[in-house]
This record gives structure tokens, sequence and C-alpha cells, in this order.
């Protein structure tokens, strides 16, 4: 099957006309991916522990245009992989952060995305065979997308600091 690199995160994925998320914005193979990622991880428990990372590497790699949507989710997500990263906090925690922080979309402001989204990519976790790799891998995209956000990174603890 050909092959090119998504448009949004850089991946090497599939040459296929599909579905795409409507303001994550990704080449047609790219979510397709995420599609098979995804369920690997609700289908087999072992796979599933990393799932808040994988959902945020994602949505920051494919972070979208200027819109109320994308707005909120490049703030939310990146909040999220601040708590992990930065505040050693545990998911559950993030996901409420997440629950809370969307109540509030109107406090959030878009965020240039940077132009490398990171070295890490779906196709990463996607290629990965055996549960351990799996949860590897999405640990690395994760810290990957985090890390490639840096000049927000002081924008971000600043949106989170009233809702911890």
């Amino acid at each position: 099957m050909k092959q090119f690199a998504c448009f949004s995160c850089r991946a090497l994925v599939p040459d296929i006309d599909g579905s795409v998320h409507r303001y994550m914005d990704s080449s047609p193979g790219c979510w397709s991916m995420f599609g098979e990622v995804l369920a690997r991880e609700y289908s087999e428990e072992a796979f599933f522990r990393n799932h808040r990372l994988t959902v945020d590497a994602y949505a920051l790699q494919h972070p979208g245009q200027t819109s109320p949507q994308s707005i909120q989710s490049v703030a939310v997500h990146l909040s999220s992989l601040f708590l992990v990263f930065e505040n050693g906090s545990e998911f559950a925690e993030a996901t409420n952060l997440i629950k809370r922080m969307t109540k509030h979309k109107e406090a959030f402001f878009w965020l240039e995305p940077p132009i490398d989204l990171g070295s890490v990519s779906v196709r990463d976790v996607w290629a990965s065979e055996g549960a351990d790799a799996h949860l590897e891998a999405v640990k690395k995209w994760a810290a990957s997308t985090w890390a490639a956000w840096r000049q927000h990174h002081t924008q971000v603890q600043l949106w989170v600091k009233p809702f911890i």
C-alpha cells in the first residue's frame, strides 16, 4: 500500500480515502491508524493503562485550526500532560482536570502549534508489538509531544493553577 507523511504529525501513514476527525486535522490514513491503536487499547486491558496519554498525544499532534473546539482541545490536552509530566499526577487526576477545565473554555486562547510536533508518532505505537512495547511507545510519544510544545509550558501552568 502506498504511504505518505500525515500533513499534521508527519507520521508515515497509508495513503487512503476515508473519514477524519471534525476538528483535529489529520490525513485519513493517520486517523485510521489512530483508530487501530484505540481499538487495541479498548479490546485488551493490558494495552489500556496509558490510554490518557494516547489521547493527549494524538490530539496535540493534530491541533487543527483556530476554532473554539481546537482551542479547548489543545488547552486541556496540554494541561493533562502538564499534570502527568510536571506534577507527577495519576492519569485519573489528569482526566478529572480535563472535565473541570472544559466548563471554562472561555479562559483559553489559541496557542500557535510548534513546527515540529515531536519525533514519536501514532505510527510508533501502532507498530509496537505486545502490551509492554505498546505502553512504552505511548509514554515516549506523550513525552515527545509534551516536549515539542515547550514554548507554551508557562502558559499551560497558568491555565492549570486555578484547577489544582
